[in-house]
């Protein structure tokens, strides 16, 4: 596309509309929040203005935004504090940065095509960068509002992920839509994550050490319903398959990061100097999983990592590797139970740790990890601020190498995986015959 240019109009800082009670001005994060990476989630919601709307009315869609946000942040009261290092957050009501601008082009010029640098213009913060400001990861939010030539907007959000996971991004956004929109139900966050969690000592663990130095690009694969059904029949093991795989169906999300996983491997294998270990590590959401479960709208991250590993002695370089991986995957993520949650709120589970990341750095011939995270049905085509639910929504990128986030298209029945790798494996990914033929890089209506 042309030269874009997006010009900051405004820049304001938004406070709760009343101030946070005295008692809780002190809010712990949990131990949960200490294992997650030292980086904010990015999201974009792009709106087309729909025929019957004034196009040049963003005077009182700005003032709808703010207001409804003032509102909002009431609820959600840490999001608009400042984080210390102690692994708490003052409640103070600093307030949240929402910047406004105005993008020198139409919505349509930006959907042609994925441009994850185009795409980071419209956030409000550079932490989605391959560096990162360490003054700003001490603001919890940050919006920004962009409006195209053509009415259309797009809505950029940074979320800490030192305070909250995709779950408690996705309860921010729909509670503050609701309230833009004068719905009276109201969704109320749980901030008491910490006291199922409890923070522990955690001084020998620097979560700064997973950003990468080396530049990392964005992929995004498109993954439509009857795609996701080939692959989903061909990860599954015949009645007749080797007696070393149980037999399984993979869900959609495991058939996916199984075919991405294997591709992946396939770079990593090519290398002069190839790790000796293969990881995949699939993030999975702990609130359903505990007994009893606890509430979707507990706010923080609430998430523990899924590992799969693929040994040197272990052959997957054949026509059953997709089964292989896809079941690996599938026992690693049936493993995040009551039984791990409860292991996390121990006191031993800081040893586990320890020794684990021992033992993952002192490996022989090294071990090189692919990460998975799915918001797959997690709603965001329904945040609807009230001129109707988005166009597109998309996850630009992440300073994450080898971080693939999986969302639901905007129908419900395909996969968008973004797949955060070296410039360098880009090359070889971009031409990979064997995943050519599942996906699709168009944007689309």
């Amino acid at each position: 596309m042309a030269t874009m240019t997006v010009k900051i109009s405004s820049k304001e800082t938004i406070k709760p509309s009343s101030p946070t009670p005295q008692h809780l001005r002190n809010h712990n994060l949990s131990f949960m929040d200490q294992l997650a990476p030292n980086m904010y989630i990015p999201i974009i919601l792009f709106y087309h203005v729909k025929i019957d709307q004034d196009i040049h009315d963003h005077v009182q869609r700005s003032s709808q935004l703010k207001k409804s946000l003032q509102q909002t942040l009431n609820h959600f009261y840490p999001l608009a504090g400042t984080i210390r290092e102690d692994y708490s957050i003052d409640c103070n009501d600093n307030g949240v940065e929402f910047c406004e601008t105005r993008v020198g082009c139409q919505l349509s010029e930006v959907l042609q095509q994925f441009d994850a640098e185009i795409l980071n213009q419209f956030l409000p913060l550079g932490a989605h960068t391959n560096g990162v400001n360490t003054q700003s990861m001490e603001v919890p939010l940050a919006i920004q509002y962009n409006i195209f030539q053509c009415g259309g907007v797009a809505i950029g959000v940074c979320v800490s992920h030192r305070i909250a996971d995709g779950t408690s991004a996705t309860t921010f956004l729909n509670a503050w839509s609701s309230t833009s929109r004068g719905d009276a139900v109201a969704i109320c966050p749980k901030f008491d994550v910490a006291n199922f969690f409890p923070k522990k000592d955690m001084n020998w663990y620097n979560r700064g050490n997973l950003l990468s130095k080396e530049k990392v690009v964005t992929r995004r694969l498109v993954f439509n319903k009857s795609n996701i059904a080939a692959l989903r029949k061909k990860a599954s093991p015949a009645t007749d398959s080797q007696a070393m795989v149980q037999h399984y169906f993979p869900t959609r999300v495991e058939a996916v990061s199984a075919l991405i996983w294997e591709r992946l491997m396939a770079i990593s294998k090519s290398k002069s100097v190839p790790a000796k270990f293969i990881r995949a590590s699939h993030a999975v959401n702990l609130r359903a999983r505990m007994v009893p479960p606890m509430p979707m709208h507990s706010f923080g991250n609430l998430w523990y990592n899924a590992s799969a590993i693929v040994s040197p002695n272990e052959n997957v370089d054949n026509d059953n590797n997709l089964v292989i991986l896809g079941s690996k995957l599938n026992t690693a993520i049936k493993q995040i139970n009551d039984d791990c949650a409860k292991q996390l709120q121990s006191d031993a589970i800081l040893d586990s740790l320890k020794k684990a990341f021992e033992r993952y750095h002192s490996i022989t011939g090294g071990m090189e990890s692919f990460n998975f995270t799915s918001w797959c049905r997690f709603g965001f085509y329904d945040v609807d601020f009230g001129w109707g639910k988005p166009t597109w929504v998309c996850c630009p990128n992440m300073p994450l190498k080898n971080l693939i986030v999986m969302m639901s298209t905007k129908d419900e029945q395909g996969i968008e995986a973004y797949v955060n790798i070296l410039e360098e494996d880009s090359i070889i990914f971009d031409s990979d015959l064997e995943l050519l033929p599942f996906v699709s890089r168009t944007i689309g209506d």
